[in-house]
């Protein structure tokens, strides 16, 4: 063997292929925590979903404590995760995401952990 790339066919597989097989897809791995485990907020998303609990109906915040915009890519993080969602679109700045956490937010935001 040379290490090179070939364009030989594959040598057959030690087992046959099993025609009854179903293709994993999303849907079909477990959900429960003890085979799939949830992600956990980084200790800067924790922060940032933890000063949606002071506010009314959750909403979070567009500036950080030195008034500096909120990172675009921990927002979309947070909104990919389900600690978020969008909640109302900007007519001031069109490119600025307004959000309020989610039920599994203040879950996150509230567990310390």
């Amino acid at each position: 063997m040379t290490g090179r790339p070939t364009t030989e066919p594959m040598a057959s597989l030690p087992f046959p292929p099993s025609s009854d097989a179903e293709p994993v897809t999303p849907d079909s791995v477990a959900k429960d925590d003890s085979v799939v485990k949830k992600p956990r907020p980084t200790k800067a998303q924790r922060a940032w979903l933890r000063r949606g609990l002071e506010q009314p109906g959750g909403k979070l915040p567009l500036f950080d404590h030195n008034g500096r915009r909120v990172s675009a890519r921990m927002v979309r993080a947070c909104l990919d995760n389900g600690w978020a969602e969008p909640w109302f679109a900007n007519p001031l700045k069109p490119d600025w995401q307004v959000c309020k956490l989610t039920e599994d937010g203040r879950r996150v935001a509230g567990d310390g952990g």
